[in-house]
């Protein structure tokens, strides 16, 4: 995106715990050339003892469209740790952190 409010590679949102690590989450956006005023996110998790052979990063599709970034952000940090948790599972290979 061109806005001068555009994020870096990912906005710190929360931090929770599963199955015994704890993740970082953070929003990242991503470009519609087709729709370029609409902010599009996805949450990407971070382990917190990450190693460099755990790539790549759990990641959800986009599930937040809104209109403005200040929109898209908030809603991501409405997210509570049971539903980030379910997230997080959802974006883990099978049998990968359970």
């Amino acid at each position: 995106m061109t806005n001068s409010q555009s994020p870096a590679p990912g906005l710190h949102i929360a931090t929770i715990a599963h199955a015994g690590r704890i993740w970082d989450a953070y929003l990242e956006f991503d470009d519609d050339p087709h729709r370029p005023n609409v902010y599009r996110g996805r949450v990407r998790f971070d382990p917190a003892d990450s190693t460099d052979f755990e790539d790549p990063k759990p990641r959800t599709t986009v599930i937040i469209i809104e209109e403005s970034y200040e929109e898209a952000v908030a809603k991501a940090r409405r997210f509570d740790e049971r539903s980030l948790e379910g997230l997080l599972r959802s974006a883990l290979p099978d049998g990968s952190a359970a």
